[in-house]
């Protein structure tokens, strides 16, 4: 399985674009990705899915 695939189905499926999540995160969108390349920790992650939630809310 692809590293933090639950983190770009979710982004995707609620209409968030990586660059977002990167800006919320204070990185630059070319970092972010890089991060994705490994599997993140579970404090990460959760971190993560809660931007992608508030930021599919701001929509």
């Amino acid at each position: 399985m692809t590293p933090n695939r639950d983190i770009k189905e979710l982004a995707k499926s609620k209409g968030v674009k990586l660059w977002q999540i990167a800006n919320k995160l204070g990185i630059c969108d070319g970092n972010f990705s890089r991060k994705l390349r490994y599997e993140l920790p579970l404090y990460e992650k959760r971190q993560i899915l809660n931007i992608i939630e508030n930021l599919s809310i701001e929509k």
